[in-house]
C-alpha cells in the first residue's frame, strides 16, 4: 500500500473511531483514506485559528510585508468561520446518524451534510522578512520493526514464532483458516491486493522498503498494527486456544512439544490482553510496551498469524451480519470496514448506491484528517471512492503475490 496512506491511517487512529486504522496503500499511484469519529466539536481538531495565524511584525518590517499579512489574515479569518461551521454541520450529522441506529430508525439522505467542504482560495500567508531560521525538526517517535517484535517476545516469553519455511507455506495456512471461517476467495486476494500492493510477505511492514523506516507497526497480507493483534488476542482468543489445541493432538515428539510450548505462550499471551476493558484504547496502551510488541510477533508464526491475518477481515464481517447487513460484502465494502473502523465502514457499506453517488466522503472525516487526504478529495463521493479502491485491487491482483494467493485456494 501506499506510504502515504499508511501514515494518514495512522496518524488519524482508532478502532472504530479509529479502528484506526488509516495508513495504507490503494493504488501505486494513491496515497488514502482516513475515518476517525468526532467526540467533539470538529474545529478543535484543526490547527488554523484566528489567534494562531496573527503575526506581530515589528516596526522594522516593510510596509508591503504588514499590508499582505492583513489581508491574508482577514481572508482567513472569513474562510475559518465557513469551514468551522461545515465540520460542526458533519459533527452533528454523526451524532445524529448513530443516534438513530441505535434507536432501529432508517438513516435518511438528509442525514448527511450533502455539500461539499469550503476551500480557501484567498492570499497566502506571506513570509516574514523578520523570522528566525527554522527550527530543527523534533525527533520522530520510534516505530518497532520486526526484530523488535521478535526480540521482546523472546525476553519477555522466551518464544520466537515459527516462521514459514516458503511464502507460499503461509499462503496456503492463510487459505485454509480462510475458507474455513467463511471469508470467500475473491475477499482475500482483492483485499491482499489492496493492502501490499499485491506483492506482501507474511513479514512485510509499512514503509519498510530498501532501508526505508516504518511508518507504522501494521505487518502481513491484511496490515495488522500492534493494537490489532492485542484486540485480537483478547477478542478471539479463546478461538485461537482451541484451533492450536485440536492441530496439537494430532502431533508427537519434538513437533508436539514445541507446539505445546506455544500454546502454553498463546495461553499467557490472551490472559494479559484480557486483563484489560475489551476496548481499543486500553488495549493500545498494551500495544505500546515490549509485552504488546510481544504479542504481535505472533502474527509472523505459521500458526497463529493466519489465524490473526483472517480474524482482522473476519471481525468486520461478522460485525456487518449482527447489524443485519447479511449481503456478502464485496472486497471494496471490506476493505472500507478494515481501514476505516467497522461502524463507519458499515455507514458506507449499507448505503444505498443512489445515496452513495451524492453523499460527500467528508462526511466520514474529522476536518485534520480529511486535509491530508488528496484522494478522499478528488473521489468526494461514496461511489467514487469505493470505484478508486476497485481499481487499485483489479491492478494489483495482476501482481505475483495476488496470483499466488488466488492459486492457494
Amino acid at each position: 500500500m501506499n506510504s502515504v496512506l499508511r501514515r494518514q491511517l495512522h496518524n488519524a487512529g482508532y478502532k472504530s473511531a479509529m479502528h484506526h486504522q488509516f495508513i495504507r496503500r490503494i493504488l501505486p499511484l494513491v496515497p488514502f483514506l482516513l475515518v476517525p469519529q468526532v467526540q467533539a466539536q470538529e474545529s478543535r481538531f484543526w490547527p488554523f485559528t484566528v489567534s494562531n495565524l496573527m503575526d506581530r511584525p515589528s516596526s522594522q518590517v516593510t510596509p508591503d510585508y504588514r499590508r499582505r499579512l492583513m489581508e491574508y489574515q482577514e481572508a482567513r479569518a472569513v474562510f475559518e468561520e465557513e469551514a468551522g461551521a461545515y465540520w460542526n454541520r458533519i459533527a452533528e450529522k454523526r451524532r445524529i446518524r448513530n443516534a438513530k441506529r441505535r434507536a432501529g430508525q432508517p438513516v435518511m439522505l438528509d442525514d448527511y451534510v450533502l455539500e461539499q467542504p469550503p476551500i480557501y482560495t484567498g492570499p497566502k500567508r506571506p513570509a516574514n522578512p523578520e523570522a528566525a531560521e527554522e527550527p530543527e525538526p523534533r525527533p520522530r517517535k520510534y516505530i518497532p520493526v520486526v526484530a523488535d517484535f521478535v526480540r521482546a517476545a523472546q525476553e519477555l516469553y522466551q518464544f520466537t514464532p515459527q516462521r514459514p519455511a516458503s511464502e507460499v507455506e503461509f499462503k496456503r495456512a492463510y487459505v485454509r483458516y480462510a475458507l474455513a471461517s467463511g471469508l470467500t476467495r475473491a475477499q482475500a486476494v482483492r483485499v491482499y491486493s489492496f493492502e501490499t500492493g499485491g506483492n506482501g510477505n507474511h513479514d512485510m511492514q509499512s514503509g519498510v522498503r530498501n532501508g526505508s523506516p516504518p511508518i507504522s507497526t501494521a505487518i502481513g497480507y491484511n496490515q495488522l498494527l500492534t493494537t490489532n493483534s492485542v484486540e485480537l488476542l483478547a477478542e478471539q482468543g479463546p478461538e485461537l486456544i482451541r484451533a492450536l489445541t485440536a492441530k496439537a493432538v494430532q502431533l508427537a515428539g519434538p513437533a508436539r512439544q514445541a507446539l505445546d510450548h506455544k500454546l502454553a505462550v498463546l495461553k499467557r499471551m490472551v490472559t494479559q490482553a484480557r486483563a484489560v476493558p475489551d476496548t481499543w484504547s486500553e488495549h493500545e496502551k498494551i500495544a505500546n510496551t515490549a509485552q504488546g510488541w510481544a504479542m504481535h510477533a505472533m502474527v509472523l508464526d505459521i500458526d497463529v498469524g493466519p489465524m490473526l491475518q483472517t480474524h482482522k477481515l473476519l471481525t468486520s464481517v461478522q460485525f456487518a451480519r449482527t447489524r443485519g447487513h447479511m449481503r456478502p460484502l464485496t472486497a471494496a465494502e471490506l476493505e472500507m470496514m478494515n481501514l476505516t473502523g467497522d461502524g463507519t465502514g458499515l455507514d458506507m457499506v449499507t448505503m444505498p448506491q443512489a445515496m452513495r453517488e451524492r453523499v460527500p466522503t467528508s462526511n466520514f472525516f474529522q476536518r485534520g484528517g480529511y486535509g491530508r487526504n488528496p484522494v478522499a478529495i478528488r473521489n468526494n463521493t461514496v461511489a467514487k471512492l469505493l470505484a478508486v479502491t476497485d481499481a487499485g485491487m483489479d491492478s494489483n491482483s495482476n501482481n505475483a503475490g495476488a496470483r499466488e494467493l488466488a492459486a492457494a485456494f
